[in-house]
Order: C-alpha cells, then sequence, then structure tokens
C-alpha cells in the first residue's frame, strides 16, 4: 500500500473519531522530518481532492465517517440543484438554493446530509466546501451597456450570468455568441462571477455558430492541443514488421466491416466460420488502438480527458485525431489492420461453448454499408450480390445467427427499446433540409448482436478472474419508481406484476410486447425508460438490467470510447501476467474507479450536446413551416397541454391557452383532457390535425394549435 492509501485505511477503518495531526503522525509511525514532510504534503493533496477533510478545529477524517459526501453539483433553470455523489451507490442529494453556498453546477464540493431521504424522496443537504470550479469558461448571448456587460449563460443550469467590465468588453457586439472566462468567484449567492471575454463565436444567425456555441458550452475541444500533434509524429503511417510480432495472423479469413456510409473510424469488423462439429465461431476483430495509444502520453491524457467521440448533427469531434481514428487504427478494406480479436463459439441454438481473445493482423474483404446488406437480405439487387459474391453465404449465416442471439435475449427477458431515431440532414452552409427516421434494419441489428455477445464474453472473462475491470452497468431500477410507473400503467389499463425480491427485466419486456402496435406504446415506453436508472461504468459488476445481462462491458469501440480502450489494456495485460500482485491489483482499482466515474460524466454530457444540436436543427427546420397544418399524434398529456409528435418526429405542445371551443381539464387516471362543456377528450395516441404557431429556435421549442 502507498503512503496514501494507509492514511484513508486509517482513518476510515482504525480510527474511531476525526484525529489530529499529530495523532496521524503517531499512528502511522512517522518520526522524521522528512517523512512529517511528505505526511503533510499528501494530506493536503487528499483534502484539494475531497478524499479527506479537515474540521474548523484541524481535526481530520474521511466524509463517508463524518456524514459528508463529495460529488458534482448538477444545477437547475429552476435554482435548487442535486449533488451527483462520487460514491455512485450514493443516493443524490437535494440541494436547495439557501444551500448552495456560492455553488454552481458542475462544481465539485462536500456536502453535509442534514435530512434524511424516504422511500420517495431524495436525501436533502448543504454545500460545506466547494473543491473545484467545474464551468470556468460560461458560453452565452453579451448584453451591452454604457459601462459594463452580462453574458447571458446558454446552459439554464448555470445560474448566474457573468458580470463583464467596460475595459474587458473588447469588441464584442450586443447579442453576439461568446466564451467568457470567469476570473473572479462570488463570495455570496447574491453576487455575479465577474469575467472576461476570451471569444467571440459569432452573431447567433451566421452559419455554424449556433452548434459551435453547444460545442462551448459543454467544454468540447474542436482542436488536439500541440503536444498532442507533436506526439503523433511518433505514430506510424504504415504497419511495420515489428508490429506484427506476436500476434495471430488472420488474413486468410473472410472478414468484412458493415457500418454506415458515412462512417470513417471503422473500428469493428466480423467474420463466421462453421466448424466441423456444427458450431460457429464467430470472429469480432477491434482496432487494436491501444497498441497505438500509450499509457501516460499526451494522445492518451486527452483521450482520456474526452472521454467519448461526440456525433453532433453536422460535425463529429473525435476522441482520437484523424491520423489514428480514420487511419491507422481504422479497420479500411482489403489493408492490413492490428486488431484484438475475440473469437467466439457458439452453437446454432446461440449458446457459448467457448471463447479467446488475441491480439491479430487482419485484412478486411470489403467495407460494407448497413444499406448495402439491407438490399442483400430482400434480395432484390442481383449486381450487390454478385459484387459481394465472395461473402454473401457468410452474410446469411450471420443474419441467422445473430436473430438467433436477439431472440434468446429477449426470452432471458432483455427490454427493447426500440424508440425511431431522427436524422437530420443539412446543406452546405447547415441549413436542414430534410428530417427522416434513422433505419434500423437487418444489417444494423447483426452487428448490434454481434457486439453485445462480444461486450458479454469479455466482462465474464474478467469477472471469473476476479481481475480489476471496468463494466458498464445497469442497476436495477429503485422500487419507488417503480411503483409509480405500475401506478401509471395500471391508469391505461395494463398491468405490471408486484415481485417480491428480485426485480426481472423480462415483466417490463412482457409489458412492452403487450402495448407494442397500441397507440399507448409511445408514453408506456417513454415514462418506463425514465422509471430506469442510467447505464454507467463501474468497477464493481452490478449486472446490466436492460440487457439481462450478469456480466457486461464495453470492448468493441475503441476509437470513440475510453472505457472500451482501457478494456484493450486489461486484455493485454491479462494474457501476458501470469500472477496479479497486490500493489498493482490497488494502484488498478483506484485509477479504473476514477476513470469509470469521469467517463460517465463525459459520456452523459456528450448526449446531451448530440441531442441539443439535433433539437436546435429541428426547430429550425420549423421555421419555414410558420402556419403549415401537419397530421400528427398525441404523445403526451399534462395539465398545461399535450404534446404532438409529427411523422419526422418533430414534437411540439399545444398549450391549453390556445385550445379556445372549450375550458379542458386534466382527468390524472386516464392522462387525458377532457372538455368540461362539449366532453370532448384528447388521450395519448389519439391522431389530430395541428398547426405550426410559433418556434424559438434558441429553446429548441415549437409550438402547434389545433385545426
Amino acid at each position: 500500500m502507498t503512503f496514501r492509501d494507509n492514511i484513508i485505511s486509517y482513518l476510515k477503518d482504525e480510527a474511531s473519531r476525526p484525529v489530529s495531526f499529530e495523532e496521524l503522525k503517531k499512528a502511522l509511525k512517522v518520526n522524521k522530518k522528512k517523512q512529517t514532510k511528505r505526511l503533510s504534503k499528501i494530506v493536503e493533496k487528499l483534502i484539494e481532492d475531497g478524499s479527506l477533510v479537515r474540521t474548523r478545529h484541524g481535526y481530520y477524517g474521511v466524509p463517508e465517517r463524518m456524514n459528508l459526501v463529495v460529488g458534482m453539483v448538477q444545477g437547475n433553470s429552476k435554482g435548487f440543484a442535486f449533488l451527483i455523489p462520487e460514491e455512485a451507490s450514493n443516493p443524490d442529494i437535494f440541494l436547495s438554493p439557501n444551500d448552495l453556498h456560492g455553488a454552481l453546477h458542475g462544481d465539485k464540493v462536500v456536502a453535509r446530509v442534514h435530512k434524511e431521504g424516504g422511500s420517495d424522496k431524495r436525501p436533502e443537504g448543504e454545500v460545506v466546501r466547494i473543491l473545484e470550479r467545474g464551468s470556468k469558461e460560461i458560453v452565452g448571448t453579451f448584453e451591452k451597456s454604457k459601462a459594463y456587460g452580462f453574458v447571458l449563460p446558454d446552459d439554464n443550469r448555470f445560474s448566474k450570468d457573468i458580470f463583464v467590465g467596460k475595459d474587458e468588453m473588447k469588441d464584442v457586439k450586443h447579442g453576439e455568441k461568446v466564451v467568457a472566462k470567469i476570473v473572479e468567484w462570488p463570495k455570496n449567492d447574491k453576487k455575479s462571477p465577474v469575467g472576461v471575454i476570451e471569444r467571440i463565436i459569432g452573431d447567433p444567425g451566421d452559419p455554424g455558430v449556433d452548434v459551435e456555441s453547444i460545442v462551448y458550452k459543454y467544454g468540447m475541444s474542436l482542436d488536439f492541443p500541440e503536444k498532442v500533434q507533436e506526439h503523433l509524429e511518433k505514430v506510424p503511417d504504415e504497419i511495420r514488421p515489428e508490429d506484427k510480432e506476436e500476434r495471430r495472423m488472420l488474413q486468410d479469413l473472410d472478414i468484412v466491416t458493415i457500418d454506415g456510409a458515412d462512417a470513417k473510424d471503422l473500428d469493428d469488423a466480423v467474420s463466421l466460420e462453421r466448424l466441423d462439429n456444427g458450431n460457429y465461431r464467430l470472429g469480432v476483430h477491434i482496432a487494436d488502438v491501444s497498441y497505438y495509444v500509450k499509457e501516460g502520453t499526451p494522445l492518451d491524457l486527452e483521450a482520456r480527458e474526452r472521454g467519448t467521440s461526440v456525433y453532433l448533427v453536422d460535425r463529429v469531434l473525435p476522441m482520437l485525431p484523424p491520423k489514428l481514428s480514420n487511419n491507422i487504427c481504422s479497420l479500411n478494406p482489403k489493408i492490413e489492420r492490428l486488431c484484438m480479436s475475440a473469437l467466439i463459439e457458439i452453437s446454432p441454438k446461440g449458446e457459448v461453448s467457448g471463447y479467446e481473445f488475441t491480439p491479430s493482423v487482419i485484412k478486411t474483404n470489403h467495407r460494407l454499408t448497413y444499406d448495402e446488406v439491407n438490399e442483400i437480405f430482400a434480395g432484390e439487387d442481383k449486381e450487390l450480390e454478385e459484387k459481394y459474391s465472395d461473402v454473401v453465404d457468410m452474410l446469411w449465416d450471420m443474419k441467422e445467427l445473430a436473430e438467433t442471439l436477439r431472440e434468446n435475449r429477449f426470452t432471458e427477458g432483455a427490454i427493447d427499446f426500440d424508440f425511431p431515431e431522427p436524422e437530420v440532414l443539412l446543406d452546405e452552409s447547415g441549413k436542414p433540409t430534410e428530417i427522416r427516421t434513422r433505419p434500423r434494419g437487418h444489417g444494423e441489428r447483426l452487428i448490434e448482436e454481434f457486439m453485445l455477445a462480444a461486450n458479454k464474453v469479455v466482462a465474464t472473462f474478467f469477472y471469473e478472474a476476479d481481475y480489476p475491470f471496468v463494466y458498464r452497468v445497469h442497476e436495477e431500477p429503485d422500487e419507488d419508481r417503480v411503483s409509480d410507473f405500475r401506478t401509471f400503467v395500471q391508469k391505461l389499463g395494463y398491468s405490471l406484476p408486484k415481485i417480491k425480491g428480485e426485480m426481472r427485466p423480462i415483466y417490463f419486456q412482457k409489458l412492452l410486447e403487450e402495448v407494442k402496435g397500441k397507440k399507448e406504446e409511445k408514453v408506456v415506453s417513454q415514462i418506463m425508460l425514465r422509471s430506469m436508472k442510467q447505464a454507467r461504468y463501474a468497477t464493481e459488476n452490478l449486472g446490466h438490467f436492460g440487457l439481462a445481462f450478469k456480466y457486461y462491458t464495453h470492448f468493441t469501440s475503441p476509437i470513440r470510447r475510453y472505457p472500451d480502450l482501457i478494456v484493450h489494456r486489461l486484455i493485454r495485460e491479462k494474457l501476458n501476467t501470469k500472477e496479479l500482485k497486490k500493489a498493482r491489483r490497488k494502484r488498478l482499482e483506484q485509477k479504473l474507479t476514477k476513470i469509470a466515474y469521469h467517463s460517465s460524466l463525459r459520456e452523459q454530457e456528450a448526449t446531451e450536446a448530440e441531442r441539443e444540436s439535433v433539437d436546435l436543427k429541428m426547430a429550425e427546420y420549423m421555421e419555414r413551416h410558420i402556419g403549415d397544418e401537419f397530421d400528427g399524434i398525441i404523445s403526451s398529456v399534462t395539465s398545461f397541454g399535450m404534446f404532438v409528435e409529427l411523422p419526422n418526429l418533430v414534437e411540439g405542445l399545444v398549450h391549453v391557452s390556445s385550445m379556445t371551443d372549450d375550458y379542458y381539464n386534466y382527468d390524472e387516471n386516464t392522462h387525458s383532457l377532457v372538455g368540461e362543456r362539449t366532453g370532448k377528450i384528447f388521450r395519448v395516441g389519439d391522431e389530430i390535425k395541428i398547426r405550426v404557431t410559433n418556434v424559438v429556435r434558441s429553446e429548441q421549442s415549437v409550438d402547434f394549435e389545433l385545426v
């Protein structure tokens, strides 16, 4: 154990109360001057990152034994906030506006719990110390006066405007999008942070400014730092003979990649062979990114900070520079590439009978697209079948196996949230030209099943080996949320069994099957999803509830997800290590815990940014349709109105104030709006005709009225 570990271990497991520095020295047998100085430095660092707390009387303890919690503040537009604990097993803590004490969205803080939560309420607390400010740069709209200016944050979770003095306003114009750097934080809740204009993004109406504002809002980078660019010079452009050493040569296998037509970072390829015993050998070959991205290098540190690639509506912010993601690590056709291969033996019934992992060299036969594979399976394009004649039989075998694996998953209870996803097409100037539903055919499902199978066996391997690891977990939903959901579906005429003990996903899946094709299908699916916990990364195996898997991880996308890159490193280390030493295990567990937490946060931010960029362009698209009429379906009903979804997946609000033919009341039991005089009823799933009345692009909102 390290000195740091000894300090935390003593205060957590042995000390019966907070101790003074002298008592800590005595307990750790620190006598020499040099050791005392080192102990003092380590203690200060532990206090800085929240691992230790120093009381006002100079005593030291660990937060968990002092009713304190370390975590990140997640703001809300209404002024309150939640503390998201670093220890993921702890519940979120409600922070009222008066209990924030200067803390803002994104800050890392220490909070004291002063009211325990119940079955239907979160615990409540207050911030006692701000450890680290989360948002040092704020994106917003500049409002200018003669003597000073303010930046109004785009992110309404950041509850303070940024004050900008006259001398710091530079050439920025009123109404422009800017990035403000905070140089002085408020001493109390009544004052605003003080900032300087770091960057002028441009006029909100200029091409690309809207999406670029989202990039800066979420603290994402458009370019890679100079250190990373310099390090890239060490990365080879082609595979060298020495790179092939101690790898299995798999160039003779029939291997294909199957991706979207516009994909450039091809990080997974698949092969399938029929074995003499009647089983299949599925090969899932993943780009060996960890071979090129060594731990601790500028390339690795930047990838770790980014956590994931971000796929915005008009651009991709890659986790790794294009030299890696689009070239040496991309599994381009008919070129030798380095991979980490998972070779899985599966029976025709979909049962896994064995697997192995090996560094490999592959050469793919073809770069197939989902559309091409779907057309081959449709059997209507003979030219396409001729073009890919060497792999067509293998593709049909893959389809059959994938369907078996999929059927087995749902038999086990996997929940299928098959929501249609919008795809916004843009012209050269970034204007939206069309909104369509992203296709999901046999080709997409084939790759999905094979990636799930590979991720599952990798997680199983590490769990059975009792090796430190990063799992992809999806915990059981909270009982109170399930109870609320059960009440909701009962009012719609459906039921969810009330089972004592372990909750099983199969009950949720059966309910989805029951509502499939009915008008309540979407709202039931959406409310069910909200009742679930969010999937995340963790070092403890907690299973994946939604997939109905005991063991699961992310192994198949190391070009665009940092946890996958880490899993590849762990596979290589495990294959080359006979025995894991105790000290190495301890260091690995600590490091992986931090990586899992950070990666989960970056994933959430990326998802929010991606969704916001799509919603922004969907709203912009609807601006040209103000006054136009459309047929739509009521997707949800509330006390203030009803949301209506159009065939292109745009959703807008019909506010009750615009329904002037009657007074409408919300019926909580049937989730409908009922007219007092006419008795007219509007329910989820009803088809209605609407007119577009207003669009607020900056808020990604669209308003409708009934025709």
